[in-house]
């Protein structure tokens, strides 16, 4: 009998489902943005996956840490683990390789991946990414928010996704990793409370990023060969490129 699990997106192409389900994708940060990236690819059919995070999850990971419950507070599992099981439900067959630590410490399953998707918090190691995608010839996909808070406006949630491919635009290029951002980041995320994060926003550049890797792997809109940054205004709700 037909598999029918993948129907409605075929659109995609004829031979989607085979490319995602022959493609090893990478991510770093198994928290509030890389728990919604293990579930989608899942969902879209990716069964070969490689997830770093060495941290464990925590009471105030549960708003924005999908997959996580109550439970594994008390049992101190790691987030990379629980996002490894929310995949299996989704993906009995995936191959998945989670590590609980850093991937500094074991990169060489990171060489092997077609695309990595980096959601940490900090500029050096977005930085230190990029550098290990381009000398390997990886498309790395950036996904990362922020809050910053200066009375009396509002707070003002922001972020970005950007699209790094070797050979073309990198992150300093388009201004995402500078001296300034490098030497100012611990400061960068204002009075709104240290590393602010929400599960809406997380889930709006997750899912930008999956569907930047998926049009990597099928090529269904014609554009997958073209760097990508945008940017995301969450107090607006919008996603779009930089003001030329």
């Amino acid at each position: 009998m037909k598999n029918n699990r993948y129907n409605r997106q075929s659109f995609l192409g004829n031979d989607s489902d085979s490319k995602i389900a022959s493609t090893t994708i990478g991510f770093i940060g198994a928290g509030g943005g890389g728990s919604h990236i293990g579930q989608q690819l899942s969902h879209l059919g990716f069964k070969k996956i490689v997830a770093y995070d060495d941290d464990t999850i925590e009471e105030s990971n549960l708003n924005r840490t999908i997959g996580a419950t109550e439970a594994d507070i008390l049992l101190k599992n790691k987030k990379v683990e629980i996002s490894k099981r929310t995949v299996l439900g989704i993906q009995g067959d995936a191959n998945v390789q989670a590590y609980a630590q850093k991937w500094q410490e074991n990169p060489d399953p990171l060489k092997k991946c077609d695309i990595i998707i980096g959601c940490v918090d900090s500029f050096a190691e977005r930085r230190e990414l990029e550098i290990l995608a381009r000398r390997y010839l990886i498309p790395y996909i950036d996904i990362g928010m922020t809050v910053q808070h200066v009375e009396p406006e509002p707070p003002r949630m922001s972020g970005q996704v950007c699209l790094s491919i070797p050979g073309q635009i990198c992150m300093v290029c388009v201004g995402i990793l500078s001296e300034k951002n490098l030497t100012r980041e611990a400061e960068g995320y204002g009075a709104a409370g240290a590393r602010p994060q929400v599960v809406w926003a997380n889930g709006i550049l997750a899912s930008t990023a999956i569907g930047i890797a998926v049009d990597l792997v099928t090529g269904w809109s014609g554009q997958s060969e073209q760097s990508i940054y945008l940017l995301y205004d969450g107090n607006k709700g919008t996603v779009q490129p930089p003001d030329p």
